[in-house]
């Protein structure tokens, strides 16, 4: 092939090595190192050849944007020019966000948590030029503290063993011995098989739900909520939902009171911002005071849907107003203008009074800076309520937490509730007010297709348990901006990451997780709207987790498309992260998807997949919560509502507005809204939009009789066509699921 000898080198292709090349990337991860001294690469195949050609060992860090140790790392170390000439010089540094490459996340985290014991962020690899992992760890200070050694003492050592033959090869061998237990954890048959509709297999009770319960009720700190004895404390609202589940199958109150528990500690303690609203990412202690202040979408999307869940079980307004507050501040600070949402919002700004960036110096109170936004009266108030104090309880400052209620103010004041609950108002939002002229805090905007579909479930039900429409309307507007940039019609597939910067716009390849997660989301959207455009994506983006992700040699569906790339090993996703298992959510969906099909082809999947990994349950029924969630649906069958109905103007079916209300006063895990049209030329119309021959067992057959009509299913049993909604309602308390009856340490 000719060349043009008058050309300009091009050094990403000549030299990649010789410069940082993170200034074409759009992640703001990667773009806040792109000023580093360090040649920082991407992970691509220029990155990765170079290696191979210098033989030189990968210096692999992956972190996010709004991760504190991870800028702590950077200023202290990848800002340091005597760090990036070793780097630079020994090894081939290369950036990742974990949040456009969970692949690669998930695939390393793995073994730093079998190495280590731990994982998290920053992490830090040593891999081979072939990509095989040999050292691992976290967080590096500069020089050896508290046990952890120094970086560049790691990086020089690292460096020497690779140059000499003899530990060069034990190097090698370790990288062998780590990739290969990488790979049994993540991409081994999962373990010897049980029927997922055995119960009396799995687990040593009735169901997966009951196991995963009593092993969540055993571990609960009973004084503090949640599921450790000590800190950091995670949120993990799947657990809870895990515990509603199951105090609503067997009314048991142990399961409820854990859960109702951990919701109060949490949204009582600092992990929850009580001005702003939302939920920090988790709390660093036993009680629930100190967070790690990032903001995640995931998180506040979770939380917020199972807050509502547990206004249903108890009628509490409190836990409702907790998902309202969680919800404007997603609005408010995560909005894209277009209608989707970002990931993230950094822990970390300017003081008020200037000086270098600090963790939660935007959240942080001292009694001074709230005499300085408050009046006096006002100042004692606010102090009293939160627990502000001279000496904090945060490095000398203070992280509210509700120190005081509002009944409990009035009897010190000896004032009337309502008289103080009015100043408390006022006074919040004052201090909300004054809080938002200080130095604001990074987002990093990145538009995820599986963060946002978790988004568009949380406010779907938002809309379907409080009654307001603000809130569908929203989640009609997220779902729509993705399925205008991350979705392709023609493929039915997803991209990641979208991003507005210098024309960088899509990126990456859709995981297992964006196209559960969009899709349940869209299933959701669709139960409380009638607007079967809905369905047809959640249908579409099922096909394609079946065409792309499912191997039916290993019944088991993966975390990456066959269509993508395969670091090391190509992993699965059975457990719980820090969002909920993608294999588990992708199971639960194709399951309620498989009764609009007139064939089984979903049902297959969940089946044989559930079977495959019910070892998983039996031996370690709290870290596969989701999991076990999903193998009890499949195990007892959702609970369907199907209502046949008129159509509004725009085509949607009108399911009577007192339908939905009476609906959704009812906790009821699980529950498949099905709404059809009234008749079935009606249907007919709705099939062929969804490229389906006939209609599934959910539509099938349930026409309207004489007005709206209901069809009620659970446990695989089936109500008569109901034209009133409390007979309907009330077919669904009674044909809740009850197995036999069991122990719990209550």
């Amino acid at each position: 092939m000719s060349t043009n000898s008058d050309s300009e080198p091009n050094p990403d292709v000549d030299d990649p090595l010789s410069r940082n090349r993170l200034d074409g990337e759009a992640s703001p991860y990667l773009a806040q190192h792109a000023d580093n001294p360090v040649n920082w690469q991407p992970w691509d195949e220029a990155a990765l050849t170079a290696a191979r050609e210098h033989d030189r060992p990968i210096f692999l860090s992956v972190g996010y944007a709004a991760c504190h140790w991870c800028h702590v790392m950077a200023e202290e170390s990848f800002e340091d020019p005597a760090v990036a000439e070793l780097l630079n010089g020994r090894f081939v540094p290369v950036k990742v966000d974990r949040e456009e490459r969970p692949d690669l996340d998930r695939v390393y985290q793995t073994v730093c948590r079998t190495v280590t014991g731990s994982g998290g962020w920053p992490l830090s690899v040593w891999l081979t030029p072939d990509g095989d992992s040999f050292y691992v760890g976290t967080y590096f200070p500069p020089e050896a503290k508290r046990g952890r050694p120094g970086f560049g003492d790691v990086l020089e050592r690292v460096a020497d063993s690779w140059a000499d033959p003899e530990e060069r090869s034990s190097l090698e061998d370790r990288a062998d011995e780590w990739t290969q237990a990488a790979r049994q954890e993540l991409d081994e048959a999962p373990g010897r098989e049980l029927d997922a509709r055995d119960e009396s297999e799995v687990g040593s009770g009735a169901s997966p739900l009951s196991d995963v319960a009593d092993a969540l009720a055993r571990s609960a700190d009973r004084e503090y909520g949640g599921f450790s004895r000590t800190g950091p404390k995670f949120p993990s609202p799947w657990r809870i939902e895990a515990l509603l589940a199951a105090y609503e199958r067997t009314g048991r109150d142990g399961y409820l009171n854990v859960a109702l528990t951990t919701l109060d500690a949490m949204h009582e303690g600092g992990i929850y911002d009580h001005l702003g609203g939302g939920f920090h990412r988790y709390a660093t202690d036993r009680t629930w005071t100190v967070p790690h202040f990032e903001k995640m979408l995931y998180d506040n999307a979770e939380l917020a849907r199972v807050h509502l869940a547990a206004r249903q079980v108890t009628g509490d307004e409190g836990y409702a107003e907790v998902a309202r507050e969680t919800f404007a501040f997603v609005a408010r600070e995560l909005g894209h203008p277009e209608g989707g949402f970002y990931g993230t919002l950094d822990a970390r700004s300017r003081p008020p009074d200037g000086g270098d960036p600090e963790e939660g110096a935007f959240y942080v109170w001292t009694p001074e800076s709230v005499r300085d936004a408050l009046d006096e009266g006002d100042a004692e108030t606010f102090e009293r309520r939160f627990g502000v104090t001279d000496g904090g309880n945060f490095e000398g400052r203070t992280v509210l937490t509700l120190d005081a209620t509002v009944e409990e103010l009035a009897e010190t004041r000896g004032e009337s509730v309502e008289t103080v609950r009015e100043r408390v108002d006022r006074v919040e939002r004052a201090a909300f007010e004054a809080r938002a002229d200080r130095p604001r805090l990074n987002r990093d905007e990145k538009v995820l297709a599986g963060w946002n579909g978790l988004m568009v479930h949380a406010l779907a039900e938002g809309g379907r348990v409080l009654g307001e429409e603000t809130y569908v309307d929203r989640a009609r507007e997220a779902l729509g901006f993705v399925r205008e940039h991350l979705y392709d019609p023609a493929t039915g597939r997803l991209s990641r990451r979208y991003a507005d910067r210098d024309g960088l716009d899509v990126a990456g390849v859709g995981y297992l997780e964006d196209y559960a997660f969009l899709g349940r989301g869209a299933l959701a959207l669709y139960g409380v709207t009638g607007e079967v455009d809905h369905l047809g994506l959640a249908l579409s983006l099922a096909e394609t987790v079946v065409d792309a992700f499912y191997d039916p040699d290993r019944n088991t569906l993966y975390f990456t498309p066959d269509h993508g790339e395969t670091p090391v090993t190509r992993p699965q996703e059975p457990r719980d992260q820090s969002t909920p298992s993608s294999l588990a959510v992708a199971l639960d969906l194709l399951g309620a998807l498989d009764h609009f099909r007139p064939d089984d082809r979903f049902g297959t999947v969940v089946e044989s997949a559930l079977r495959s990994n019910a070892a998983r349950l039996e031996s370690r029924p709290a870290e596969h919560v989701s999991l076990a969630l999903a193998a009890d649906r499949a195990a007892t069958g959702h609970a369907e509502v199907t209502v046949a109905a008129d159509g509004r103007h725009d085509g949607a079916v009108a399911v009577p507005d007192e339908w939905h209300r009476r609906l959704a006063e009812r906790y009821v895990p699980g529950l498949l809204l099905a709404p059809r049209p009234a008749t079935d030329r009606g249907l007919d119309d709705w099939l062929a939009r969804l490229d389906l021959d006939e209609a599934g067992p959910v539509w099938a057959d349930r026409t309207a009789e004489n007005g709206p009509t209901a069809y009620v299913c659970r446990s695989f049993t089936c109500s008569p066509p109901q034209t009133e909604i409390d007979p309907a309602t009330e077919w669904l308390d009674d044909l809740s699921p009850r197995p036999r009856s069991r122990t719990v340490d209550e």
